[in-house]
């Protein structure tokens, strides 16, 4: 069965997360820039006494805009308050969470950008002026009353910042969009995963590990994880080098983190499509997968790679592409 390494939560993650989530800044790893300005905003705050600004976190996901947000929370020495877009369907979900907030608790939403408009309406002046207004009754005799909120973060997190409408982005006081990690930087990540989770594991199993990850930390614990599981069975519980090139080619994952579905659509794009350029709908329909899902979830990381170019007229395999699946460019093609 084919490993599932895009950065997606999986329902494993709640427990990974509790296990290996690190909550002071100096076991957060990577993000340098941004834990150096939030740690001066941290400190400000606190000095004055105040609640800290309010913060919005964007980036691909996977990258520790929940972890950041805990973090955050420890720093303050405040509660937090996990909720996400999706969940707030109603005005009342709302009121009933920042009603029951303490002074300078923190509320975070994920996946904020698929919070309704009624709900970012209800946002602003809670954000602004820390008042809820509530509507009473329907038509004639409808009447507003208004209520006084503690002082509250509000701290955002979203993969697509896009979508959150103008009003509501200018209202962040502090906005950090999370950066890919690099290898050093997760090689470090799960070498502290591996220690709490006392796994036995070689450091060029871990350097392994770390380059097949596609950036995310989320993906590179969980590899860790599989690894883990690969060496228990047939290592004697000892995570080598070996064991760790065995477990990822059982996972059908390759040396540059590509899984099976990467290849097919490359495969496609290269022998179906004379690499191109062809539509993503073409291409979908040619690999049964959904465009969405190509748009979302494989394409950004294969151009990341430059194996995948889009075009106006459509996606186009590059040179890179071709030396990758072992084939002859033919010899028409002009791309670098």
């Amino acid at each position: 069965m084919k490993e599932d390494t895009t950065p997606t939560k999986q329902p494993t993650d709640a427990a990974l997360d509790a296990t290996l989530r690190p909550l002071s800044w100096d076991d957060y790893i990577g993000q340098t820039r941004i834990k150096e300005k939030l740690a001066i905003f941290i400190e400000a705050s606190r000095k004055r006494g105040d609640s800290l600004d309010h913060v919005l976190l964007y980036g691909p996901p996977g990258l520790g805009k929940t972890t950041l947000t805990h973090i955050i929370a420890h720093e303050l020495g405040v509660g937090i308050r996990v909720t996400s877009g999706p969940a707030i369907e109603k005005v009342g979900d709302l009121a009933s969470i920042l009603t029951n907030l303490s002074p300078h608790d923190i509320l975070f939403i994920d996946e904020a950008h698929r919070l309704s408009k009624s709900i970012e309406e209800v946002l602003y002046p809670a954000m602004e002026s820390r008042t809820l207004d509530i509507i009473l009754g329907k038509g004639p005799s409808a009447r507003t009353i208004q209520l006084e909120l503690p002082p509250f973060t509000l701290i955002a997190a979203t993969t697509r910042a896009g979508l959150l409408s103008a009003p509501l982005r200018s209202r962040f006081g502090i906005t950090a969009r999370l950066d890919f990690y690099e290898n050093e930087d997760l090689e470090k990540i799960i070498t502290r995963s591996a220690h709490l989770l006392a796994i036995e594991a070689e450091p060029e199993a871990l350097a392994l590990i770390a380059s097949c990850s596609r950036s995310p930390p989320r993906v590179a614990n969980r590899l860790l994880k599989r690894a883990r599981d690969y060496a228990q069975v047939r290592h004697e519980g000892r995570l080598t080098a070996t064991a760790a090139r065995e477990a990822l080619t059982m996972l059908e994952i390759d040396e540059h983190g590509l899984e099976p579905t990467d290849r097919i659509l490359l495969h496609a794009l290269v022998t179906k499509f004379g690499g191109g350029p062809v539509g993503v709908q073409t291409l979908a329909s040619s690999t049964y997968e959904e465009a969405e899902t190509i748009e979302e979830v494989y394409e950004p990381y294969l151009i990341r790679l430059g194996l995948l170019e889009r075009t106006p007229r459509g996606r186009v395999a590059t040179r890179a592409a071709y030396s990758h699946l072992g084939l002859e460019l033919p010899p028409q093609n002009t791309l670098l």
